[in-house]
């Protein structure tokens, strides 16, 4: 069963989005990286680009699959998680902690059209 936390906004391709403040810190689900297996390679963006809600950002690779990241958010990169460059294996830990860009939001309102933990659940079929 797969980990969901309430209060954080997840997307139908499996990307999730935590709110603090005016920013969004951007990672995979815990159901994506069970169904990625072990993740070996993280492509992100560089600090100032922009996102778009709905685009592609950046890659997962894992042993068995690459996997395209798309942005629940639309805004401007102010971070990415230097981290799993040297340990891509830090999204398999645990994805709400290795979260893998934080992005400055440019439209809130954005936010209505992500699912909450209880329909993420029942999208995954959980």
């Amino acid at each position: 069963m797969s980990k969901i936390i309430d209060g954080l906004f997840y997307s139908e391709s499996h990307e999730y989005v935590k709110i603090e403040g005016e920013f969004g810190y951007v990672g995979i689900t815990d159901y994506a990286q069970h169904e990625l297996g072990n993740v070996v390679y993280v492509d992100m963006p560089e600090v100032d680009d922009e996102v778009e809600a709905g685009q592609e950002f950046g890659a997962v690779e894992s042993v068995k699959a690459a996997s395209d990241l798309n942005s629940p958010v639309s805004g401007t990169v102010v971070e990415v998680n230097e981290a799993l460059d040297d340990e891509p294996g830090l999204v398999n830990k645990d994805p709400y902690a290795n979260w893998i860009i934080k992005v400055q939001l440019s439209d809130a309102s954005e936010l209505d059209s992500l699912m909450n933990a209880e329909a993420y659940k029942n999208f995954i079929g959980e």
